[in-house]
């Protein structure tokens, strides 16, 4: 973790009153093998998926956090999105869109993923889903589904959707150089907001909090947080 050029280019819009948060419990976590992190989201207790949309005119929309076997343990599969989309252009994001009329869940995450990095929906392995959460500017519902890989495959990103595919590890979101917390607003009206800054790409929003999640259900019972 040398020599970085942390976050790139990126530009975070953070109001005026913000602090520093908590530090995550996972940090500095040790290696874990997909089939060991799926697992853990598969064996979860609760239910993870049941938050209603925050907003009555939200759409529902699927997102697949594809794990695979990389050097150093598992990893996980994201998009830099096109600088010519409509919506987070040019940012980090797991594949994913839409539900189709009549869709569900699974198939959207897995029709989408196909769709934008060319995987191949029979070679994986789905074990469950994250928390579903709104988004605002874009007007989603969103409902991570979790799957594993038994080996990286040759993807290739969709031309107009899709600028760069990016295997992360886990063991380099849970470094302590890559995470952080902040709290947005005044309290008590502030909120939390999730960020991890890689050598050259800010993960943030929606993508970072369904990171933040995973993490904390792979690597154990998470803090206290309020509630954003």
């Amino acid at each position: 973790m040398t020599d970085r050029r942390a976050g790139g280019s990126q530009r975070i819009p953070r109001p005026q009153a913000w602090r520093m948060g908590e530090t995550a419990s996972w940090i500095g976590a040790v290696p874990m093998s997909a089939a060991s992190a799926a697992q853990a989201v598969a064996s979860s207790p609760g239910d993870l998926h049941g938050s209603p949309p925050t907003f009555a005119d939200a759409r529902p929309s699927a997102v697949l956090v594809a794990l695979v076997d990389g050097p150093s343990g598992a990893e996980v599969l994201l998009t830099k999105r096109s600088d010519a989309l409509r919506h987070h252009a040019g940012e980090i994001s797991f594949p994913g869109g839409r539900l189709d009329p009549g869709e569900d869940v699974v198939a959207a995450a897995l029709r989408e993923a196909d769709e934008e990095v060319g995987l191949a929906p029979h070679t994986v392995r789905v074990s469950g889903q994250l928390s579903s959460l709104s988004t605002v500017v874009s007007r989603s519902f969103i409902m991570p589904v979790v799957a594993s890989l038994d080996s990286r495959p040759t993807l290739v990103p969709h031309d107009k959707e899709v600028a760069r595919i990016l295997w992360v590890p886990l063991l380099e979101l849970a470094h302590s150089e890559t995470y952080r917390e902040e709290r947005w607003g005044t309290p008590p009206l502030d909120r939390s907001m999730d960020f991890f800054e890689l050598d050259d790409e800010t993960i943030w929003g929606a993508t970072a909090r369904i990171l933040r999640e995973l993490l904390d259900v792979v690597y154990g019972p998470p803090p206290t947080r309020t509630a954003p």
